[in-house]
């Protein structure tokens, strides 16, 4: 239960902790990030959308390195999310790897063209816009593929590109919130 509510539970004063703790160990780290690049709350909504798609934030090292190569380019959150989880691409892989496979579901590549064309962007975040009836459709199917590889004891993971990721977890996390949606980018060699 914590788990799926702890991206909730992560407040500024506990970022701040976390932030400390790096910064007794790395300190050159955190001297690049704050306060030039970043405030403890944009550390904060990184690491809560890591936590809320159920990525552990205990390699809190190469994730603060990483927003700081990235910060540069951009401050914007979905942005330096998607570095950060490409970075633990390894402990991503792992929590989802059985016997070191992953059993996937990809996306027809039509699908996700008319996914990335229907992308839209708010101060919300990205997300596809597409009508009802695509959108129940697709979700249909999804749910039916998903059905089938666990009743064969597999946990599937929807494999996409890396434009299209975030907004598609957007868009299947009101029907399927436990699924996993991961990059090609995040997938390691082996």
């Amino acid at each position: 239960m914590i788990k799926a509510y702890a991206h909730e539970l992560l407040g500024r004063q506990e970022v701040k902790s976390l932030i400390d703790l790096v910064k007794g160990k790395q300190p050159a780290v955190i001297d690049e990030l704050l306060p030039e690049l970043l405030t403890v709350g944009e550390f904060q909504k990184v690491l809560q959308n890591l936590l809320k798609e159920r990525v552990s934030i205990r390699d809190l090292v190469t994730i603060f390195e990483t927003m700081a190569d990235y910060a540069r380019t951009s401050r914007e959150i979905d942005f330096l999310t998607e570095y950060v989880r490409q970075a633990l691409g390894r402990t991503i892989c792992g929590q989802y790897a059985h016997d070191g496979k992953l059993q996937v579901i990809s996306l027809d590549p039509r699908l996700e063209q008319k996914l990335a064309d229907s992308l839209q962007s708010s101060s919300a975040g990205t997300y596809p816009v597409m009508d009802p009836q695509t959108t129940q459709k697709i979700m249909a199917e999804l749910s039916v593929r998903v059905e089938q590889e666990m009743s064969r004891g597999r946990n599937p993971v929807v494999l996409t590109s890396a434009r299209i990721r975030l907004p598609f977890k957007r868009l299947t996390e009101r029907f399927l919130p436990s699924l996993a949606v991961l990059s090609f980018n995040e997938i390691v060699p082996g």
